[in-house]
């Protein structure tokens, strides 16, 4: 029976610019969908990392976390 590796982690991380792009049309209220995200090809970095969170009816939505991320890239 095979046992389930742990999900590695970087220390950091470093988004890339689509995942940027994907954080900032959360903020400003776009929702988006399963079949959204798989189009738009949304990170699932995004999620294991919790900077997107996941509502009962399927839709993304930005974190607090993912705020934070957003406001130290502007700087």
């Amino acid at each position: 029976m095979a046992t389930a590796q742990p999900l590695y982690h970087a220390p950091t991380f470093e988004p890339t610019v689509d995942e940027i792009a994907t954080l900032k049309q959360l903020e400003m209220g776009q929702a988006i969908s399963v079949p959204d995200a798989l189009k738009h090809h949304l990170s699932g970095r995004l999620l294991d990392w919790a900077y997107i969170g996941k509502t009962p009816g399927g839709e993304f939505h930005i974190t607090d976390l993912g705020r934070q991320l957003i406001k130290r890239q502007d700087n």
